[in-house]
């Protein structure tokens, strides 16, 4: 049955007012990162963001279920698959977190580190705990499928946007899994773009408007992949997936689980309800700058994306009970 106008409406105005409670866990998880730039140590920075993350969602004006956690895949013991935050007695929620994406890059003092976290009406959020990674692509426009293979897409791509396929930029991890599909994106004249990590960065610049890239394409994660789902349909943007088993243990997984590798799930199978999706920067990069001092204050940026808008928003901390 499809959903009324104000059923819709109510949706969105539950979103709006969980917004709060977002900006709050993605601002308090860079902050607790920043004693950790720079020095190496991947996992304390990780422990730290979902510890601090993980208190500011304990006043959540609501009840809200971990479907998307740090989970089995990091062997965290914190905002695991199936934990529940915020007051038992008020509305339900799911939630997806990253708490610090791309702690390689926050160990080592690179750009492009971000706290994310996403909410969805309860239910809406696809249940893949035992997946792991996830082949994707991702555009502001329908531009293909992950059926298909990249030189189609990339047809495709370029008929969406009506312009050549040399124009196009093209976000794909640099990983050795991707070194093929690479070279032949390059060989079909496309431009691409190779971030290290990144993958929910990456997909928002296919996103957002006037990001840097046109469309995302290859095998990330898959919780990063619920995540970007929840922008994408925030956004009205394009994502199609397919679970992509990196090893023989996940793929026992996903049998066991009996989900099939050969679907292909659209953004409203991985996230079917309103969504909310917040980063706040950890290091500074091209989507969002890390905290920094001004005024002998902390400033912090953050990016929110809900019901068809995108707002960056800086905010003032008093350093009094900040870590530094």
């Amino acid at each position: 049955m499809l959903a009324t106008a104000p059923t819709v409406e109510a949706a969105a105005q539950a979103m709006a007012a969980l917004e709060p409670t977002a900006l709050a866990a993605t601002r308090a998880a860079a902050l607790a990162c920043r004693r950790w730039v720079g020095r190496g140590r991947a996992h304390d920075a990780d422990a730290a963001a979902t510890e601090a993350m993980r208190a500011a969602l304990a006043g959540a004006p609501g009840r809200g279920t971990v479907v998307v956690g740090e989970g089995a895949k990091d062997e965290a013991p914190m905002l695991y698959d199936g934990e529940v935050v915020g007051r038992r007695d008020g509305r339900a929620f799911d939630i997806a977190v990253d708490p610090l994406e791309c702690t390689k890059l926050c160990a080592k003092g690179l750009p492009g580190s971000l706290a994310t976290i996403a909410f969805a009406a309860p239910g809406s959020m696809a249940r893949l705990g035992c997946s792991f990674y996830m082949d994707k692509l991702v555009a502001a426009l329908p531009a293909g499928s992950v059926e298909r293979s990249p030189e189609e897409n990339l047809r495709g791509a370029a008929a969406a946007l009506d312009r050549p396929v040399g124009t196009l930029r093209i976000a794909v991890l640099d990983k050795p899994r991707h070194r093929e599909l690479i070279d032949r994106l390059h060989a079909a004249g496309a431009r691409v773009v190779s971030p290290p990590d990144g993958d929910v960065a990456a997909a928002l610049g296919a996103l957002l408007p006037g990001g840097d890239a046109d469309l995302l394409m290859g095998i990330g994660g898959t919780p990063e992949g619920v995540m970007t789902a929840c922008a994408a349909r925030a956004l009205g943007g394009f994502m199609q997936a397919r679970l992509a088993p990196q090893g023989e243990d996940e793929a026992a997984a996903l049998a066991r689980a009996e989900l099939d590798t050969e679907r292909s799930y659209e953004v409203d199978d991985l996230v079917g309800g309103e969504s909310l999706f917040v980063a706040t920067g950890v290091t500074d990069g091209a989507l969002l700058r890390g905290p920094w001092r001004r005024d002998g204050q902390l400033h912090t940026e953050s990016i929110v994306i809900v019901a068809g808008s995108v707002r960056r928003i800086v905010q003032a901390h008093h350093e009094e009970g900040i870590t530094p």
